[in-house]
């Protein structure tokens, strides 16, 4: 039997029965697309969404087309990959604008299945409004921009080809280890073309997906490695909290001593109070992580890809000789620094590791030694939190916010940052208690993910509260003035769809980041403030721009509430919290007031040669960093 459907019906209603189950668990995979349409799509997808609005995917409309992918990334995450929204887009800006969005899910390996419209198949009337006419390359168009950033890409010129592009589709969606974006580039032409489908393809299709177990000669070669350290540390990595493997970690932690250190995107996998957790590692860690990463002889990672944060550009780990274990879903993450590689599922693995360990423990002494650096953190933590009176004089110092949003929200509600000078800081300084209690987006830093991860969040806190399988959650949006202006739209959104957010907007009238950055290199925080130009130098150097960032977000239809100083902060984060309505909290800061140092390095090369003294003296500190750099070739 057959159905007579255009392709984006047809692609509708097949994506509308796909699952899920890991666990036992089965549920619906995608739960919602997310649309701005222009001609591209408004007859195709825009069409299909109008006639199965009645018990089909539900459809959100977005502000920005980047904004949209960021939010459907920001619901992946939340779900553990096991659920993603859809995107669609028009031809031209309006898919063009998603491909930053599809760089940052692939880079995070967090599914989005995204359908941009492309130019006519027939080419019947090109070139077409916002067509790329290319003089050497017939079949080209902008959408061959997402080719790079996805994790797989194909473009539907016949009806015939449709199903097996969505069965690959939904392979690499639900594969843990290749998972990203995913494109499939409809032209618009294509989208509404009628054609006659067999029944089987809109039957329902589970996806299981696997929790691989480890291979036993690689297990074998990973547990000698481990049982011959004195000084172990594991770093953990976002694969525990994809695999949920949260309560494996903390028993193979226990039972065997060892410390824990984390990854922006592996925070929370330990409470951060937890006896065996030290808390953040490399460039944003903690001088407790660091200081244990600088002497230790195995390094055991767990669902990390060991990023130039994570390993201090490959200077956080130390000690001459030092070997890796790399347990990992992905065979590609699993080899790098030259380790023993454990290809598997993270919680499958630290049982498989636990079971083969057996009475081996660690020193004492070093996890003694762990316990007390962690402790003397902590004591850092708090005096940041605090602030001084000093530092309080010319504005909140960053730290003090982050201390009262930290403190003053509950220990199952959510932070979203992305960008900027506040996830070295979070990194560093939030106390996290529950395993999806910290969301920052580092794999891409996106400035702008904030407000639109932060309301992909709340949806999918929200899809949890309804399934049953968790109570609600608040959401806490911290953004800066620089990332705040790039991409505020989002609370449009939110406002409309009557979803609450609790951002905190942070005013520093610059980039506080890159400013402390482009000082530390010798550059002199050059075009990193918000000024106007002055007549006398020519230069971005006079007075601060009047913008009013607080009456922008009430424009927006958010409720806002300013605050000048701890205590005002603390009371309108109280009324915030008692609101049932998106809220922003206007706050300034000091953005030369900088958090506690991390004790690490981050490679960003100097000027070898310059005229500025200021760029010469950073260069000679940087030479002298350079020379702690390891290439980690030695074989375990």
């Amino acid at each position: 039997m057959t159905v007579r459907l255009t392709v984006a019906q047809a692609t509708l209603r097949f994506l509308e029965q796909q699952q899920v189950e890991r666990d036992g668990d089965r549920h619906a995979f995608f739960t919602a697309c997310w649309g701005i349409f222009g001609h591209g799509n408004v007859a195709g997808v825009g069409q299909a969404l109008l006639e199965r609005s009645s018990g089909g995917l539900q459809y959100l409309q977005g502000r920005n087309e980047q904004a949209m992918v960021h939010a459907a990334v920001g619901y992946a995450r939340q779900r553990d990959r096991l659920a993603a929204h859809v995107v669609t887009s028009s031809i031209g800006p309006g898919a063009t604008n998603m491909v930053t969005g599809a760089a940052l899910a692939t880079i995070n390996r967090l599914p989005v299945l995204l359908l941009p419209g492309d130019t006519f198949a027939t080419k019947a009337a090109n070139p077409v409004l916002q067509e790329l006419e290319s003089e050497t390359q017939g079949d080209i168009s902008v959408n061959d921009a997402f080719r790079p950033v996805s994790a797989y890409f194909d473009r539907i010129h016949r009806p015939q080809q449709l199903a097996p592009a969505l069965l690959q589709a939904m392979r690499v969606l639900t594969d843990p280890a290749r998972t990203g974006a995913v494109t499939l580039a409809l032209p618009q032409d294509v989208q509404t073309e009628a054609f006659d489908w067999p029944d089987e393809l809109f039957a329902t299709r589970v996806w299981y997906v696997p929790r691989p177990i480890p291979e036993p000669s690689a297990l074998e070669r990973a547990v000698r490695v481990l049982r011959s350290a004195r000084k172990p540390l594991l770093v953990a990595g976002g694969g525990v909290t994809y695999s949920r493997a949260n309560d494996a970690l903390r028993t193979f932690a226990e039972a065997f001593g060892v410390p824990v250190a984390e990854t922006q995107a592996g925070k929370g996998a330990l409470p951060y109070d937890h006896p065996r957790s030290v808390g953040a590692i490399g460039a944003t860690g903690t001088t407790a992580a660091n200081r244990l990463a600088a002497e230790a002889d195995v390094i055991l990672g767990v669902g990390t890809r060991y990023s130039d944060f994570t390993t201090a550009s490959r200077s956080a780990f130390a000690s001459p000789g030092v070997r890796f274990v790399n347990l990992n879903v992905s065979a590609f993450d699993s080899q790098k620094l030259s380790a023993v590689g454990l290809v598997a599922d993270a919680r499958e693995g630290l049982l498989s590791l636990a079971r083969a360990l057996n009475q081996w423990t660690v020193d004492p002494a070093w996890s003694s030694r762990a316990t007390e650096l962690a402790a003397e953190w902590d004591a850092v933590v708090t005096a940041a939190y605090a602030g001084s009176a000093a530092s309080a004089a010319q504005g909140l110092a960053q730290s003090v916010v982050i201390g009262a949003v930290n403190e003053l929200s509950g220990p199952r509600d959510v932070v979203v940052c992305a960008a900027g000078s506040m996830p070295g800081d979070l990194h560093k300084l939030w106390r996290t208690r529950d395993r999806k209690g910290y969301h920052v987006e580092y794999g891409y830093s996106c400035m702008g993910y904030e407000i639109a991860g932060g309301l992909g969040v709340k949806l999918a806190v929200l899809d949890e509260v309804s399934r049953g399988t968790d109570a609600d959650r608040e959401v806490y949006v911290l953004v800066g003035d620089g990332s705040y202006l790039m991409m505020s739209s989002e609370l449009v959104t939110a406002v409309s769809e009557g979803v609450k957010l609790i951002v905190v907007l942070v005013q520093n009238h610059g980039f506080a980041s890159i400013g402390a950055l482009s000082q530390s290199v010798g550059s002199q925080r050059f075009g990193t403030r918000y000024r106007y130009r002055s007549a006398a130098s020519g230069q971005l150097d006079g007075s601060v721009l009047p913008v009013d960032l607080a009456a922008n977000a009430a424009s927006l239809g958010a409720d806002v509430l300013i605050a000048t100083d701890r205590a005002s902060l603390e009371d309108a984060l109280r009324t915030a919290q008692k609101s049932e309505r998106t809220t922003l909290i206007h706050v300034e800061t000091d953005p030369l007031v900088g958090a506690p140092d991390s004790e690490a390095w981050w490679d960003v090369p100097v000027a070898e040669v310059s005229a500025l003294d200021s760029t010469r003296s950073a260069r000679a500190a940087y030479e002298q960093a350079k020379a702690g750099q390891r290439h980690h070739l030695e074989t375990p």
